[in-house]
């Protein structure tokens, strides 16, 4: 079956009911509940964005946000906003790793903060050369963006671990 292509300027979306994403596209198709997914890479914030159905099926892979409407485009940066929030991490004051687990006390721009990871090697993203992304067991996202901006403490227990 040949993928159809879809003009991302007839791809509307919006909250309806209050909360609930929905997609329309043209005139003709509705979908409820829709996902928005950074598909890839996680270097380019909003880049190659996948809009999915309610299970989990593709509807249409849009290359960037610029190609959407103003309003659909303001409607997907808070979808991607509120699925990918992160918290920056401004100092580490303890990690420590017990049979390939990782427990992170760490401050953050939203507080301090303690979270597991369960393999570093899977997550942990590195967006540059001193830029990291470290995804916990629940999801939830940690942005080094400068490694060697963190104090000398902080980068000494960072340094144990990756």
């Amino acid at each position: 079956m040949e993928a159809q292509v879809i003009d991302p300027q007839t791809l509307r979306l919006f909250y309806q009911p209050p909360g609930t994403l929905r997609l329309t596209v043209g005139e003709d198709r509705s979908y409820p509940g829709v996902k928005l997914y950074q598909a890839w890479p996680l270097s380019q914030p909003g880049r190659c964005l996948s809009l999915q159905d309610a299970q989990g099926e593709e509807i249409v892979m849009v290359d960037s946000l610029e190609a959407l409407t103003p309003e659909t485009r303001a409607v997907a940066e808070r979808e991607l906003q509120r699925r990918y929030l992160t918290a920056r991490v401004e100092g580490i004051d303890q990690v420590r790793t017990e049979f390939g687990v990782t427990y992170w006390d760490v401050r953050t721009s939203k507080g301090p903060r303690e979270f597991v990871v369960q393999s570093l090697t899977e997550s942990c993203v590195w967006l540059g050369p001193r830029h990291v992304l470290i995804v916990d067991v629940d999801g939830n996202r940690f942005e080094i963006a400068d490694i060697q901006a963190l104090d000398e403490a902080s980068r000494r227990q960072l340094e144990q671990v990756l």
